[in-house]
């Protein structure tokens, strides 16, 4: 899969054996959320024990949601996490203090935003392109136009699946995508067979685009 260059994170990882056999499938980075409210949050520790034994390459990411910086940073140095995934109401100040420390940062946003007119105040590397119930696996109108953000590397999220993403992928032309629920057995259980066809699905995507 060396020639396909879609990126596929792997979100709401709560345990081992999903995180190792994601990576075995060829993912590009995991996610694991902080966010207290979620079906799918982790602990510092269950964390920090994972990322030490994940090859380097991988791109390991917290989710926080209104979060302070500091309390991002905090747990990104106490997990050895390389990128955070912002998903609150996080203003321009807070994202960019974050990218300021983190190696790689993530700010979601729900399609149609007021923020997306001035995504780039964030500071951060990609925008995460999110329904407006995050988590849920449900998508947003594809009808919305990315025009305005054709200079940012979209990520996009909300109710992809093995079924749909190549067709996310067609429309929208992403940096990446990220996919929780599609890929479930049960919130916080991955399905082996839907997360290695959904992987292959989004690389072989973008090596038909290429």
């Amino acid at each position: 899969m060396g020639t396909n260059n879609i990126f596929v994170k792997i979100c709401g990882v709560t345990n081992q054996e999903d995180a190792f056999t994601a990576v075995d499938f060829g993912c590009d980075a995991l996610g694991f959320n902080f966010v207290p409210t979620s079906k799918r949050r982790v602990e510092v520790d269950f964390v920090e024990s994972i990322v030490r034994k994940l090859p380097s390459e991988m791109i390991t990411v917290g989710v926080f949601s209104d979060f302070t910086p500091e309390e991002v940073i905090d747990v990104i140095g106490k997990t050895g996490l390389n990128a955070a995934q912002l998903h609150g109401n996080e203003t321009y100040e807070d994202c960019q203090l974050i990218a300021n420390s983190v190696p790689f940062t993530i700010k979601a946003l729900p399609a149609g935003s007021a923020h997306l007119k001035n995504f780039s105040e964030f500071g951060v590397d990609v925008l995460l392109l999110d329904s407006e119930t995050p988590g849920e696996g449900k998508k947003f109108d594809w009808n919305f136009s990315t025009e305005s953000l054709k200079d940012e590397k979209i990520l996009l999220a909300g109710g992809l699946n093995a079924s749909n993403v190549r067709a996310g992928i067609d429309k929208f032309s992403p940096f990446g995508v990220d996919v929780a629920t599609g890929i479930e057995s049960k919130p916080g259980r991955k399905d082996p067979k839907l997360m290695k066809l959904f992987i292959e699905n989004a690389k072989s995507t973008r090596a038909r685009m290429d």
